[in-house]
């Protein structure tokens, strides 16, 4: 994966995000205190904000280009985001969840297959339940699948384990191991948490109000 982010700038209510960077690992975490930007600058990459200038290419592709009027629409960009919140439909089983993302992907990977996935997660068990019945570690692996299932190049992942405690942490992980290693899909994984940086980056980027320490 390539991803180069070049002139970013945000201003917001706090701070001003600004980042050039230049992104060529298969996992990077983005870590720093909360507040310092992470979920802003995943939100420009995902193209869910327009930022008052930036240059965003993925793989070649250029996402945004302020300076050239140049937005892709987020659905469109071929990326994969897993919110903090997770924006599971609760009114949804978990099977219509995961159909739900292929709504715009009428040709995917072979590779994102359902089957595959729900394999992969372990969530076979949970495929007829409704999202209000699950454990928050069966949420988090429900939100990863349907991110899977959008066949992304790049995957988005806003602090996924923020919510859980050190038992769920645990088991998830090695969810998230697996994606890297077996899907072979680049991720950008925001954290404030050093163990999971041990355990899943490859690449470090330490981001701290709105602007890249090192």
């Amino acid at each position: 994966m390539s991803l180069l982010l070049k002139d970013i700038f945000l201003p917001l209510a706090s701070f001003t995000l600004e980042v050039n960077v230049e992104i060529h690992a298969r996992v990077t975490a983005i870590f720093g205190p909360s507040g310092a930007g992470k979920t802003s600058l995943l939100d420009l990459i995902a193209g869910l904000r327009h930022p008052a200038s930036a240059f965003i290419q993925l793989d070649g592709q250029v996402l945004t280009d302020v300076s050239k009027r140049v937005f892709v629409p987020a659905r469109n960009r071929g990326i994969g985001y897993v919110p903090q919140d997770l924006a599971l439909f609760l009114h949804l089983s978990v099977r219509r969840n995961l159909l739900y993302s292929r709504r715009n992907h009428r040709d995917p990977s072979p590779l994102f297959n359902l089957e595959r996935i729900v394999e992969l997660l372990d969530i076979q068990a949970l495929i007829e339940r409704g999202i209000a019945d699950l454990s928050g570690g069966e949420k988090q692996r429900v939100a990863l699948a349907r991110a899977l299932l959008s066949s992304p190049r790049l995957l988005l992942l806003d602090e996924p384990l923020a919510n859980l405690d050190e038992k769920l942490k645990s088991r998830v992980i090695p969810y998230l191991a697996r994606i890297r290693d077996e899907f072979k899909v680049p991720m950008l994984y925001v954290t404030h948490d050093q163990s999971e940086t041990r355990a899943l980056a490859e690449e470090v980027i330490l981001l701290n109000d709105g602007k890249v320490v090192r």
